[in-house]
């Protein structure tokens, strides 16, 4: 392949051997060859329709890209650090086999927007992909809600046991998360989908291009107004790199939860073997491999937002060529979350909740003292009050190892004459959940709408 420099006219000695190996990206964004290949056919036709190529012309090269791109598919494409990127080696590749016409295409664009605008479809395409990612989780998540519907697990505050919840209710929690990621990404989407081809170097062009036509030809909802800020632009590299961030807290937390819930001092959940490893030394493990992993991963995808953020500190308009390390963080994160969804989906829909387990334990930990201080209050007794008493109750039933509703009638009347009668109606953890009411809550009925709610969702889409 020939290695003549598309910038090479104004220098006369070669470039240095050991430049030419430190500036390239051809090792990382070869991965955007089909999107420069659709950009510059889409920037050939355009020059065709602005009269700055024949048709003839601007087809011949449209060919002859589509050529390369299955050459490149196929493995059949030689790489040289010498053409530093994949947009030059296309370029090149291009122009030896059209020759003059080859050198047509770059008229009226500058590697500054021709990147950004590649850069700018793989990340509209990188986030389709983890919005579909997202919703094969939602729908994983949203089938264990339907599954076990009416088991009851205890939910937690700092670690401790704090209140009964259905697990449906818990599922439903996840759904929520994963939403709001989706729509963060829905949003950051709209400022991709805007073209900056077309913009040139930093100040535009005088040549008479279509830049609507481009972006008629590509997707894209509207035109970059400002060719300076086009050219040092990389916030919605940022913001997407951002958006995988949360996504993969999101995980990691949920990963932390079910680690723990796979101990034997929980017991809560069995996890499949296919995502599970064992020990070099102990028969007997079974260790959580994939959710360590993806709750260790969610480090690298933050680590990849901070680079990028250190990165864009400091620099003036427009273009500079610390920009060129935007790509290994951004290629990172994505191929991070993409992975660590597609595996949480599976682990999710296989997983098995260990039901009699759960059920033999769920009394513990007095789930329901909220739910009767509550009552006390609608007994009239002041809040604070009732939370004293119902603490001391507490703590009478820890002396004697004993749960509330095991309190001899005597314990409860000294609190309010008449007690004793009517708490039971609100003690255990059934009856704790029952007595839920408020919009949003582990309330069945509430939990019930919102199923409905999310069935109608995930069955739109």
């Amino acid at each position: 392949m020939a290695t003549q420099k598309t910038w090479g006219g104004r220098f006369t000695g070669a470039t240095d051997d050991r430049v030419e190996s430190f500036t390239e990206s051809i090792r990382f964004d070869q991965r955007l060859y089909r999107e420069d290949i659709l950009a510059s056919q889409a920037h050939a036709r355009m020059l065709a329709h602005a009269g700055l190529l024949s048709s003839d012309e601007a087809e011949l090269i449209v060919a002859t890209l589509n050529d390369i791109q299955g050459e490149i598919a196929r493995g059949e494409f030689e790489y040289s650090i010498k053409l530093e990127d994949i947009h030059t080696h296309i370029e090149q590749a291009l122009i030896q086999r059209l020759g003059d016409v080859g050198r047509k295409l770059h008229t009226g664009r500058s590697r500054n927007d021709q990147v950004i605008t590649d850069v700018k479809l793989w990340t509209r395409f990188a986030i389709d992909v983890i919005d579909l990612r997202l919703l094969e989780l939602q729908r994983s998540l949203f089938g264990n809600a339907e599954r076990h519907h009416d088991l009851i697990i205890p939910g937690y505050t700092h670690f401790q046991r704090a209140q009964p919840v259905l697990a449906s209710h818990y599922f439903l929690a996840y759904l929520e998360k994963y939403q709001r990621d989706r729509e963060r990404l829905s949003d950051c989407r709209r400022r991709v989908n805007v073209l900056s081809l077309g913009t040139a170097a930093l100040a535009g062009t005088s040549l008479p291009i279509d830049r609507a036509f481009v972006a008629q030809q590509l997707g894209f909802d509207g035109l970059a107004a400002n060719s300076l800020d086009v050219s040092s632009d990389r916030d919605f590299v940022v913001e997407f790199v951002f958006d995988l961030s949360l996504i993969a807290l999101h995980l990691a937390g949920w990963a932390e939860e079910w680690i723990l819930w796979s101990t034997t001092e929980f017991n809560f959940l069995d996890l499949p073997d296919a995502f599970c490893t064992g020990s070099s030394i102990m028969p007997h493990k079974k260790n959580p491999d994939v959710l360590e992993l993806i709750r260790g991963k969610s480090a690298r995808v933050v680590a990849s937002l901070q680079q990028l953020m250190l990165l864009i500190k400091g620099l003036p308009l427009a273009y500079n060529r610390d920009l060129q390390e935007d790509k290994e963080p951004l290629f990172d994160a994505f191929d991070t979350v993409s992975a660590s969804l597609e595996l949480a989906a599976a682990l999710v829909r296989d997983t098995s909740f260990r039901h009699e387990a759960i059920a033999s334990r769920i009394e513990d930990g007095y789930l329901d003292a909220t739910t009767l201080m509550e009552y006390l209050v609608k007994e009239g007794v002041p809040l604070r009050t009732a939370h004293e008493a119902v603490g001391q109750l507490v703590r009478k039933c820890e002396d004697r190892k004993l749960r509330l509703i095991d309190l001899p009638a005597e314990v409860f009347d000294s609190i309010q004459m008449g007690l004793s009668a009517k708490v039971k109606s609100v003690l255990g953890v059934r009856n704790a959940l029952a007595a839920f009411q408020s919009h949003g809550s582990t309330a069945p009925a509430e939990v019930e709408k919102q199923m409905l709610a999310w069935r109608q969702r995930l069955e739109a889409q």
